[in-house]
């Protein structure tokens, strides 16, 4: 087992605790850099899709797992950001710089549900943010002079200084470098006073006021920061499907979304990563095994909705830290083998900031 002795402040806030932890990143990269020549073009695609859920799931985790607001309308930020991409993009404007004013158009909207939302919290917020999604669809669907309403829009494929990217290879590495780059932007975030500030709001509200901590402000900035990640995650979606309705940004997806970060890990970068594979790699599992079971099952038309909702309810009663908490646990148990304790992962309480106020 590896011990770490911290000396300095330096060492805590630093990336990479140890080499392997370099080596074994740096091998992971190496293996996306190749999957192009190793993986089919149809897992290619799957694989994509994984790296554009992984940069949305990066602002949601940052809204509900580092700061701790709950939001069931986050598919709307995913659809400003697809279709300001679409409709810059259609008019002729770079792709980079499509990229950056959908980010941009994300994160002012973002503000915009933030300031009200800052007066509720918990279950209310959900509801605001799930009122805001269901607004958002429907604008979608009714502003068809600009967004083609329910008949949809197409995408122009995505060009750089002329040149025209339009196979899937080329695309890839495209979301393979953003999301390379939005990770090193969050795991920084996360280690300056204001990503410590989110952390210690998602704690208590009245600790972090206490300490001098402006809620209003962080909370706006959380808003920001996960709508902005979401509409450029949105910017990748669009260009990948090359088609846009409104339907595709309906409240399923947000709980799609919220899925994601619960099952993958809610206060993890790593969850929001594993969350992602899940999201992509569940319908495939269906699928697969819709063969071997009943007609009666197999072709029901809930079956996925069913299988989710299972998935869900198992994991927020025998795992609530999800994926990445069940990869710790069974890491430290293979650190610790042959010495590890019977009782070492049983769950303990833990009080929330409604439990010291009693």
């Amino acid at each position: 087992m590896r011990f770490i002795f911290k000396t300095d402040y330096a060492q805590d806030i630093r990336l990479a605790q140890h080499g392997g932890q370099v080596f074994w990143y740096g091998l992971l990269v190496l293996m996306l850099l190749a999957a192009p020549w190793l993986v089919p073009e149809y897992w290619l695609a799957q694989l994509t899709f994984v790296l554009i859920y992984s940069i949305v799931g990066l602002g949601l985790m940052l809204l509900a797992g580092f700061t701790g607001q709950f939001s069931m309308g986050h598919a709307a930020f995913l659809g400003v950001g697809a279709y300001a991409q679409g409709v810059l993009t259609n008019l002729g404007l770079p792709f980079p710089l499509a990229m950056l004013c959908a980010a941009l158009l994300a994160a002012a909207v973002g503000v915009v549900v933030g300031l009200p939302a800052l007066r509720v919290k918990g279950i209310y917020l959900g509801i605001a943010t799930l009122a805001f999604g269901f607004i958002v669809e429907e604008v979608f669907a009714r502003w068809e002079s600009l967004t083609g309403g329910n008949a949809g829009m197409h995408v122009k494929s995505p060009a750089i200084f002329g040149w025209k990217i339009d196979s899937s290879e080329g695309f890839y590495f495209i979301c393979l470098v953003t999301v390379v780059l939005v990770t090193f932007g969050v795991l920084n975030l996360l280690r300056s006073s204001t990503g410590r500030a989110f952390v210690a709001i998602r704690d208590s509200e009245i600790s972090a006021q206490s300490m001098g901590i402006h809620l209003a402000r962080y909370k706006t900035q959380a808003f920001a920061l996960s709508a902005a990640l979401a509409g450029l995650g949105g910017a990748l979606y669009a260009h990948k499907l090359r088609f846009l309705s409104p339907d595709q940004f309906s409240i399923i997806q947000s709980i799609d979304l919220l899925l994601l970060v619960v099952i993958g890990g809610l206060g993890s970068v790593h969850g929001a990563f594993l969350g992602a594979m899940f999201l992509i790699a569940m319908p495939q599992l269906i699928s697969m095994t819709k063969d071997y079971l009943p007609d009666s099952i197999g072709q029901a038309p809930g079956l996925q909705a069913v299988v989710y909702g299972a998935v869900l309810i198992a994991f927020v009663l025998f795992e609530p830290l999800g994926l990445y908490g069940r990869w710790l646990k069974v890491r430290t148990w293979l650190q610790l083998f042959p010495f590890y304790r019977k009782g070492m992962f049983k769950r303990q309480k833990t009080f929330q900031k409604s439990d010291r106020l009693k």
